[in-house]
């Protein structure tokens, strides 16, 4: 089946954020795990690539469009990889 792309999503974290935390971190393994984390809780179908591109197969496309990415988004314990990524 063909997969189409659906959107895009902001998932890093921010200068800003890293700032405020005050700590040094491996900061491409911290998008890597938020990344593996928001596809893990995606239904079958719907992928977020590396880029933020959301991407469904076609008779998924109507659903992943509805996503609320930010509610799933503040359902990752972004703590908790902070904690396993720092140097």
């Amino acid at each position: 089946m063909s997969r189409i792309e659906t959107g895009i999503v902001s998932y890093t974290l921010s200068g800003d954020y890293y700032a405020g935390v005050g700590a040094d971190f491996d900061t491409e393994a911290v998008d890597d795990a938020i990344l593996a984390e928001l596809n893990r809780m995606l239904p079958s179908g719907i992928v977020v690539e590396r880029s933020g591109k959301v991407f469904a197969d076609e008779d998924r496309a109507d659903e992943a469009r509805k996503i609320d990415w930010n509610a799933l988004l503040k359902r990752i314990d972004v703590d908790q990889i902070l904690a396993e990524h720092g140097r």
